[in-house]
């Protein structure tokens, strides 16, 4: 049902390559270059779309509502990941992965085109109903379509294709920004992404096309995950529109958003994950702390120097583009032979790294800092992502059984962006309290700050502390009757 069970079914066709092939072999080759473009797109404009925002929020007069932008996406992704996990295993992967493209194309038109902030955040929502429905799709087609001795190399590729969009896509938009407008950020992506779903929609549907056969007969989805997976995105929602808006009827969202959230989350967990209980729990739990607070400081970086050091969505963009080879140099680290026995205190010492670089950018808020500080400090967080994120997916597959191991990679996905949309839903409430939404209003476009630094502060202070309990999350993650025979 999950993405780790379809990548371990037996590939749907009998067209599979020789021993010898390599995932650019003849029989491989359309497929692999299609799928891995197809991610390179999406990876291209989630890293560029967080230097457009700023000019895209005080354009469309929304600053306050900032972090709904980033929210709303996540928000509805997790119903997407959710929904596409049982769609594909019982129909195959591309009526999931064909309905997540659309779906993504049509949300990044509507908020290219929205003359309102509402409308930008509605267009968001849209896409991160797409982004959840590909993402999963596209890993249960290397498990349909790929034999088991290729898939390494395929989810390398997958993973290379972020390395690039991470470096150049916060450059590359802030001069399309800056040049052509930020719309052209979100207009420019859905006609790239017809050109590889092209070259790899023939090859898809001769080797990947086919449901999963250990599917039920009736190829009814799970209706209790898909109820319990609504009701994480509507309680998300919900609980993010309380936290923002300061009048006391909010109250009335919140508590309805906690009473749908709650319920769905102890049903898609693993049980003990709030508590971090020792093994899978804390697992699952850090994934959350580190993505959640990394993610949500992230979102508001280049807001800040851009309304509070002046400057341009180029050079904001700038201080993000070293994350993505840091990154990946954390993940490559992680992976080594040697490290294997100390994956727990790389862990740790990542959520450190993480911890120090979120309370680092906020200093930038003194005049006398210099802005290439948060370029360091972001270069060795990303570092540190690198270490906890890789080594979370390889401690959840270790300490899960094999008929567990989609339900509990799925919840590894669920906490980390259900995650993202409650610590971003904090963030924004206290950037709205302390007056950020009117910081586009003060702000001078060269030198000089804005009147209310106070609101940022707010919202990276609070993220520190959170990575910095993920470090104490990061020794929990082994159990101690199984702490020696990890062979």
């Amino acid at each position: 049902m999950g993405v780790v069970e379809s990548q371990d079914s037996v590939v749907a066709s009998g067209e599979a390559g020789t021993d010898e092939e390599g995932v650019l072999g003849r029989t491989y080759r359309a497929l692999s270059i299609g799928i891995v473009s197809v991610v390179l797109l999406i990876a291209f404009e989630a890293t560029a779309v967080g230097t457009a925002m700023p000019v895209a929020a005080r354009e469309l007069d929304g600053v306050s509502l900032y972090a709904f932008a980033f929210s709303s996406y996540f928000t509805t992704s997790l119903f997407g990941m959710v929904l596409a996990g049982q769609w594909a295993d019982r129909r195959g992967p591309l009526g999931p992965l064909a309905g997540g493209i659309g779906a993504f194309a049509a949300g990044l038109v509507v908020s290219g085109t929205a003359q309102a902030m509402w409308l930008f955040i509605l267009g968001r929502a849209v896409q991160g109903l797409g982004g959840g429905l590909v993402i999963v799709a596209l890993y249960v087609v290397v498990g349909r379509a790929y034999p088991e001795r290729l898939r390494p190399s395929i989810m390398a590729a997958f993973a290379a294709a972020w390395v690039v969009p991470s470096v150049v896509g916060p450059l590359a938009s802030g001069a399309v920004t800056e040049h052509l407008g930020w719309r052209w950020v979100f207009l420019g992506i859905p006609v790239l992404v017809l050109l590889p779903m092209g070259l790899a929609l023939p090859r898809m549907r001769r080797l990947a096309a086919s449901p999963d056969p250990a599917a039920p007969a009736d190829s009814a989805l799970d209706r209790r995950r898909i109820r319990l997976a609504l009701g994480i995105s509507l309680g998300a929602g919900l609980l993010q529109y309380g936290a923002q808006d300061l009048r006391w009827i909010s109250v009335l969202p919140a508590v309805a958003g906690a009473a749908l959230l709650v319920p769905a989350v102890l049903g898609l967990l693993p049980r003990g994950t709030y508590r971090a209980a020792r093994g899978l729990p804390s697992v699952v739990l850090l994934r959350g702390v580190a993505a959640g607070s990394f993610i949500a400081a992230e979102s508001f970086v280049p807001l800040m120097l851009v309304t509070q050091r002046g400057l341009s969505p180029t050079l904001a963009g700038f201080s993000l583009a070293a994350g993505g080879a840091t990154w990946a140099l954390g993940s490559w680290v992680q992976a080594r032979a040697r490290m294997q026995p100390h994956r727990v205190r790389l862990m740790t010492g990542g959520m450190v790294l993480v911890a120090a670089a979120v309370a680092t950018a906020p200093t930038v808020l003194f005049p006398a800092v210099p802005v290439w500080i948060v370029a360091v400090a972001w270069a060795f967080g990303c570092l540190g992502m690198g270490l906890v994120i890789a080594s979370s997916s390889v401690m959840m597959l270790r300490l899960s059984a094999p008929e567990q191991a989609g339900a509990n990679s799925a919840a590894l996905q669920i906490s980390d962006g259900l995650s993202n949309v409650v610590l971003l839903a904090a963030g924004g409430a206290a950037f709205a309290a302390l007056g950020g939404g009117t910081v586009a209003h003060t702000a001078t476009t060269a030198t000089g700050t804005g009147s209310h630094p106070a609101a940022f502060a707010a919202v990276f202070l609070p993220m520190a502390v959170v990575a910095l309990a993920g470090a104490w999350v990061a020794t929990r993650v082994t159990e101690p009757a199984r702490a020696g025979s990890d062979a």
